[in-house]
């Protein structure tokens, strides 16, 4: 069975999209989303097979989003579904399964889903085992996993790794984290600090157009975006 996201901005849409995937059966779970904004928040806490994506969306189109969500390590499939045809080329471009017009007849659904299927097997058989990255804590190693790391920062000579409950010590620098976690959805947001992507939970303006995140997990901490990163960051999550 397959996991499913709907982002489309017509709730219309959304629901007979919803009521055909329900009736083939194939799909166990449903999220909908009503832009892209929504959709990165609701990726935050799990990611699905597929994203049935409108393209032509306020504020950030469906395009944009897709093109974000194809630089990540293990992005969900796309499958666009538009009144539009003229994007099917650009479409492939950023490696979609496929792409439905508008009405969607229920046997095409089904082909789609096929494709899907396809693609989410073998990638769920061949899942290499969790990145960990060893630190110190207390005088010991401990092998942290990266789905755990919310943001690290650069302290003198160490990197300073923090989870949602403890805070660790690295000797790895910051650089060389930027490299290694970089495939696993963490960017470097300023020199001296690196976010795990799917844990930014809010994004605020403050003077000057700088940005400061929210990580789900940490309060009483916002990181800093440097100015020079924040076209990049924007683009990275969908904004």
């Amino acid at each position: 069975m397959l996991s499913a996201m709907i982002v489309d901005d017509e709730a219309p849409a959304r629901s007979e999209l919803r009521y055909l995937l329900e009736q083939s059966g194939r799909v166990e779970s449903i999220v909908e989303a009503s832009g892209a904004r929504e959709a990165v928040q609701k990726l935050m806490d799990g990611r699905p097979d597929v994203l049935f994506l409108d393209i032509r969306m306020p504020k950030t189109d469906g395009m944009s989003l897709a093109e974000a969500l194809h630089k990540l390590k293990n992005p969900p499939a796309i499958v666009f579904v538009t009144a539009y045809g003229e994007y099917a080329l650009k479409a492939f471009e950023v490696e979609a399964i496929d792409y439905l017009v508008k009405p969607v007849e229920e046997e095409r659904l089904n082909a789609a889903l096929d494709k899907v299927a396809a693609h989410a097997t073998p990638r769920r058989q061949s899942r290499p085992p969790q990145e960990r990255i060893p630190v110190e804590k207390s005088g010991r190693k401990v092998l942290v996993p990266v789905d755990q790391i919310r943001y690290i920062e650069a302290k003198d000579d160490y990197s300073c790794i923090y989870t949602d409950t403890d805070r660790y010590l690295s000797t790895i620098s910051l650089a060389q984290l930027e490299n290694r976690l970089g495939p696993h959805g963490f960017f470097r947001v300023h020199r001296g600090y690196i976010v795990n992507l799917a844990h930014v939970e809010d994004v605020e303006v403050v003077s000057s157009g700088i940005l400061k995140l929210g990580l789900n997990g940490i309060s009483g901490k916002k990181v800093s975006v440097s100015r020079r990163r924040v076209v990049q960051l924007k683009r990275a999550l969908g904004l």
